[in-house]
């Protein structure tokens, strides 16, 4: 289950974050409210828990945001305003929990079990993954682009599905063997080159504008440079 936490204060994130991951949760982190709202606008996530006080602009805004971009992912907002009419308002902003600041850890959990069982009727297709004209869709198990259809095996399918939902974020070989192929990296095979090159020339050989980028001695990023 992958949870998408938006809080500026680092210390906060850290023990979130780790207290997360250690339930088998997976969680990715946005530190202001334009951040949070690009992550959620481009992945499919079960849940987003957000401070109400964040740079570029607080979560009551991105909550409104989202909404009005027919992102229907359950909110959870965090905040140390704790009287009744800040629940109100959060609410009405289109939240589905709200939780004030100092909680128990244990009840953070209950909270997401919660909501993340009742979920939401989707407003969005929300197993279609995006990224400037590349669309894959998870069910139908197909990839266009431009219209395009785009035949890829299923390694290849597994491997345009992690860096497109890590996209922005240079992925290195080792990540790729653990993630995708689920062993420990193997410096004398030259695997994931093969599996990277088949996939670039599928989807951008016949198009102008380049998604695949190599960064030399550090692995592969997956995004439109303008």
């Amino acid at each position: 289950m992958r949870i998408l936490l938006i809080e500026d204060e680092v210390k906060t994130v850290r023990i979130i974050q780790q207290g997360l991951e250690e339930q088998q949760y997976e969680v990715d982190v946005a530190y202001d409210g334009p951040m949070g709202f690009q992550l959620a606008s481009r992945h499919p996530y079960s849940l987003i828990i957000t401070d109400i006080i964040l740079p570029g602009f607080n979560g009551l805004e991105l909550c409104k945001k989202l909404r009005e971009a027919q992102i229907a992912t359950p909110v959870l907002m965090l905040t140390a305003l704790g009287t009744t009419d800040d629940k109100i308002v959060g609410l009405d902003a289109g939240a589905d929990d709200y939780l004030a600041k100092p909680f128990e850890f244990r009840e953070l959990v209950a909270r997401i079990r919660a909501l993340t069982r009742r979920g939401s009727a989707p407003l969005q297709t929300t197993n279609v993954l995006k990224i400037a004209d590349l669309e894959m869709d998870l069910d139908m198990k197909s990839v266009t682009r431009g219209g395009k259809a785009i035949p890829l095996t299923a390694k290849e399918f597994g491997l345009l599905e992690y860096f497109i939902r890590h996209q922005g974020r240079v992925i290195s070989k080792v990540e790729l063997a653990e993630k995708i192929w689920d062993v420990t990296f193997d410096t004398g095979t030259n695997v994931i080159e093969v599996y990277v090159n088949f996939l670039r020339k599928k989807i951008d050989k016949d198009f102008t504008v380049k998604l695949l980028h190599t960064h030399i001695g550090m692995g592969y990023v997956l995004k439109v440079i303008n």
